[in-house]
């Protein structure tokens, strides 16, 4: 393989800046140097890849169809590097610091709590918490850029292994002033009366609802919005219009307060695991032995 012809990493973080920063002179400030060694630095990059990276359209620079390319590889080699420093960097601190990552809806609504918890007990510990997706854990646990995470769906991978959590379950949930708020049960056909706001796509909760509702022979749902946040959801259905599912550690303050009204569905009950991974290779991380251990006591 021809090694002489990768591009430096000051390369691709010039690129990513010229296209993030929205320009040579942003990116120039951004990265502390001249225009000129901007400019330099994008010429050397179409000089290694045999092609022009941008073109400049009605006055500003885009990026070219090989240009996307190179920038999405600049970015996914960038962050990850990034991650290999600071995973350096802790190796040489010594054991003292977890790095714990969570799905959104579990760092959301049960994460915070955990973490004040977790201080009180063990001040001398330092935890560097990351949102994420399932998938995008997973894919940081195998490659030990994390050391232990709580997730929604137990990963599927030979290097992580998974232990039980807690129970939770998905409600049909609206607000009081719902028509649908002063019926305790419904039957499982009346699905398809109502409007839902549901968690985005590829979310360990959209994931469980859609399986649970396929496997009772449901379809397609009248879904009005799809939103990236519990909150946002439950904000949305204080306006008397539409319907959710989600999950009960997320909106028990609500029902507890009468904010929110849970319906029962006949012939619906979705219920599941959340989970705590951690790679094979790393089961004897002093501090993440004792966080676990705070969990199991709560």
């Amino acid at each position: 393989m021809e090694y002489s012809r990768l591009p430096d990493l000051t390369f691709w973080a010039t690129l990513r800046a010229v296209v993030e920063q929205g320009g040579v002179s942003e990116a120039a400030r951004h990265l502390h140097i001249g225009q000129p060694a901007v400019t330099k630095r994008l010429r050397a990059l179409d000089a290694i890849y045999k092609v022009a990276l941008m073109e400049r359209v009605a006055g500003r620079l885009r990026l070219t169809v090989a240009g996307e390319k190179v920038y999405r590889m600049a970015v996914q080699t960038l962050d990850r590097h990034q991650l290999l420093l600071e995973d350096i960097r802790q190796s040489q601190m010594g054991r003292e610091v977890l790095r714990l990552q969570a799905t959104l809806a579990i760092g959301e609504h049960l994460l915070p709590s955990i973490l004040l918890a977790f201080n009180e007990v063990f001040p001398q510990y330092k935890v560097e918490s990351r949102l994420a997706y399932g998938r995008s854990i997973q894919t940081d646990l195998a490659t030990g850029m994390a050391d232990l995470a709580l997730m929604e769906i137990a990963p599927d991978h030979p290097d992580i292994l998974v232990q039980k959590w807690m129970e939770d379950e998905l409600l049909l949930v609206c607000a009081p002033g719902h028509p649908l708020a002063g019926e305790t049960n419904i039957a499982l056909d009346r699905l398809f009366e109502f409007s839902y706001i549901l968690r985005e796509p590829r979310s360990g909760i959209r994931d469980a609802l859609d399986d649970a509702l396929r496997r009772v022979g449901i379809g397609t749902l009248d879904v009005a919005m799809e939103v990236g946040s519990n909150e946002a959801i439950k904000d949305i259905l204080s306006r008397n219009r539409h319907v959710s599912f989600l999950p009960r550690f997320a909106v028990k303050e609500q029902l507890e307060r009468d904010m929110l009204k849970h319906i029962a569905v006949n012939g619906l009950r979705i219920t599941r695991t959340l989970w705590i991974a951690r790679n094979r290779d790393n089961l004897h991380h002093p501090v993440a032995e004792r966080f676990i251990a705070l969990l199991r006591q709560r």
